[in-house]
């Protein structure tokens, strides 16, 4: 089963009280799953726990944007690992499974130099996991829309194979904004399937996870988020929801567009629901 989720609380949730109203707000959109965000610290409140964990749809959680993965600091990358186990803790009292993590810079580094830090940053932290009797969090590492992130598609796919529990976030609209719109048609998402079966395997990328929204883009890559109504920047999701259909996958789908989340993941299930039919 696809699940199809808005990242965050959309601009049409308007006034209604969080979190008690987002299962019926989900449901004015056939949606089955809310991504989480603590983007800015893990900072939930226990009224916000006790309605999650009896929430009826899916549910993941985006950790801290301040988590860096491959600081060439030790003290980061091992406050790091502290705000993945905070996260997972929290993924664990809502009854999330998946918990989505951004790997950093590369700084002044080379990229194979930030890539060995972060490996070794996500192998520490599986391991705080498992002693925290949290080995049933998924880490999902995110691919990066700014060029000089650590992120591609290919260092991801690296990341994960640093544990077998990993799954893949992979981020549509970050990989076609830092190659200044590469994402263009069905072909194009096919080879990137492609690329990650070969490496991961089937069952771990039928289940991997997605954030997709249109990216306005610079030379340095990602600038801002924007929604489905912009023609301008890409990608369109239509030969993605193809590509899935086809596949047979059964990824947890996030869409991350300005403030139109929920009315953009409504437009992907309908296409979708559409080519089943």
């Amino acid at each position: 089963m696809i699940i199809f989720a808005p990242g965050g609380i959309p601009e049409s949730y308007g006034k209604r009280k969080y979190p008690f109203k987002v299962l019926d707000y989900l449901t004015e959109f056939g949606l089955n799953g809310f991504e989480i965000e603590c983007g800015h610290g893990v900072r939930i409140s226990d009224e916000a726990y006790r309605f999650f964990s009896d929430f009826s749809a899916h549910l993941s959680l985006h950790t801290p944007y301040y988590i860096s993965l491959s600081s060439p600091d030790e003290e980061t990358r091992l406050k790091s690992i502290t705000y993945i186990l905070q996260s997972a803790e929290a993924a664990k009292k809502l009854g999330a499974e998946r918990i989505i993590a951004h790997s950093g810079s590369c700084a002044k580094m080379s990229r194979e130099a930030a890539l060995e830090l972060a490996k070794d940053t996500l192998k520490k932290a599986r391991k705080a996991l498992i002693e925290a009797g949290l080995s049933d969090i998924v880490i999902c590492p995110e691919t990066m829309g700014k060029i000089n992130q650590l992120g591609t598609l290919e260092e991801v796919i690296e990341l994960c194979k640093v544990d077998e529990s990993f799954l893949p976030c992979v981020d549509f609209g970050h990989l076609n904004a830092r190659s200044h719109g590469a994402i263009k048609t069905k072909a194009d998402y096919e080879r990137i399937f492609d690329t990650l079966e070969s490496e991961l395997g089937f069952e771990r990328v039928k289940n991997l996870h997605i954030h997709f929204s249109k990216i306005m883009y610079t030379d340095g890559g990602e600038k801002t988020h924007l929604t489905f109504e912009d023609n301008e920047y890409g990608p369109d999701f239509e030969p993605l929801m193809e590509v899935l259909h086809e596949r047979g996958y059964a990824p947890f789908i996030v869409c991350e567009s300005q403030g139109t989340q929920a009315e953009d993941a409504e437009a992907m299930r309908k296409y979708y629901e559409n080519l089943c039919n």
